[in-house]
């Protein structure tokens, strides 16, 4: 299987792109497909409903928490089903909004995803703290626990690995922290699952994920949460034991999780390393073919899937991508949720880029079913869109 995605005929573009955003959005994989396919089939009724077609459903659902509880290390009833990690993100906070005191506070890192940073605006406007990266992208654990030796949260977030730059964070570490300050812990884990293990997460006062980032349908995802101790972001039904209104997405649920154990298999069997080595050698060969290139966070741990690199300097920020796509390569200049906004990467600017600087980054991130052959094509299509615009720019200087 191949990156490539070849649009249907219908479509206006004909030709296929080679595809390096799977940090926006992943693929669905044929097994999750099948499976969706046959719980659309197999899983007719609401599985709130008494009768034998709804418990059906409702067993279903079951087994996948108990199947991704066990992947987690948590209890299945740990397990709240919900459309995505936006909302599951939207919930923890609106949690600690309703349940903690007045003047409780909420930190997180300043390079979360918009979908923690939004709501945390909303909810503690006056009651928040975006704590710093160090230079290369990474939250510094021995500040932190300097800062939690002065004053404690109610509740520390910090996400797993970074969706821009896929730098990963110390979220470990941070969890440690936070158990002797007796501080909640919250980890957005939703670029970390399926491309690490997901053992160690279920420890976390507090995990999201999303399906649609790892080969699973889009519109599906969950949240580890206390057991029966969280605040309805959405009232109306008693699904999900109160924490959640709304009848489940029996299908989006088994899909996301076959999509799951398959990812959680092949990094089971070592399938990830040599995908390091692709990644690695494409830095390289940017680094030292284009003048002016820099790796983002160069000296930091990051996700095999990820580079974020900072482009010879053009006249508009989005130039690369524009090019890029019409010769045939998906990329993007950093999150798809803050795509179309004037303003630089929040996460760029954290790590103490120049806005001028943050306005030329690219990001690349491939999938597991992206190939050596993929990330050398991608490599010749930079390298032409670079020559290409350094022609065009040799007459006017």
């Amino acid at each position: 299987m191949t990156a490539r995605i070849a649009f249907p005929p219908s479509n206006f573009y004909f030709r296929p792109v080679l595809y390096f955003d799977h940090n926006a959005t992943s693929p669905m994989h044929p097994a999750a497909k099948e499976t969706w396919s046959e719980a659309v089939d197999r899983y007719i009724g609401n599985p709130s409903s008494p009768h034998r077609v709804g418990d059906r459903a409702d067993k279903a659902l079951n087994e996948a928490r108990e199947k991704l509880a066990d992947l987690l290390g948590c209890h299945p009833q740990d397990i709240v089903w919900t459309s995505g990690a936006t909302e599951a993100n939207n919930l923890v906070i609106h949690h600690a909004a309703v349940s903690k005191a007045e003047f409780a506070t909420f930190w997180t890192s300043g390079i979360e995803h918009p979908s923690v940073m939004e709501p945390m605006r909303h909810h503690f406007p006056k009651r928040n703290l975006f704590m710093p990266p160090d230079e290369d992208g990474a939250l510094s654990i021995d500040k932190l626990k300097a800062s939690l030796a002065r004053r404690r949260p109610a509740i520390l977030g910090l996400m797993a690995s970074n969706n821009e730059t896929g730098v990963v964070q110390p979220w470990q570490d941070a969890l440690k922290a936070c158990r002797e300050n007796n501080v909640e812990f919250f980890c957005d884990a939703t670029q970390w699952l399926g491309k690490r293990p997901a053992d160690g997460l279920g420890k976390c006062d507090f995990v999201s994920g999303s399906a649609h980032k790892f080969g699973g349908p889009r519109g599906v995802g969950f949240l580890k949460c206390p057991e029966g101790k969280i605040e309805p972001l959405l009232r109306g039904g008693s699904q999900e034991e109160g924490r959640r209104a709304g009848t489940e997405n029996v299908p989006g649920v088994l899909a996301m999780m076959s999509a799951l154990e398959l990812r959680e298999s092949q990094l089971a069997k070592g399938e990830h390393p040599s995908r390091v080595k692709w990644r690695d050698d494409f830095i390289d060969s940017i680094l030292e073919k284009l003048a002016g290139a820099e790796l983002v966070g160069a000296d930091a741990d990051r996700m095999w899937n990820t580079v974020s690199v900072l482009m010879p300097q053009t006249d508009c920020q989005q130039r690369w991508v524009v090019k890029l796509d019409k010769a045939g390569f998906a990329v993007t200049t950093g999150s798809a949720c803050a795509s179309g906004k004037e303003e630089p990467s929040h996460v760029l600017t954290a790590m103490g880029h120049a806005p001028k600087d943050a306005g030329r980054v690219l990001r690349f991130s491939s999938g597991w079913e992206t190939t050596e052959a993929d990330w050398l094509d991608m490599l010749a299509g930079v390298l032409k869109v670079n020559e290409e615009m350094e022609a065009i720019a040799e007459p006017a200087a």
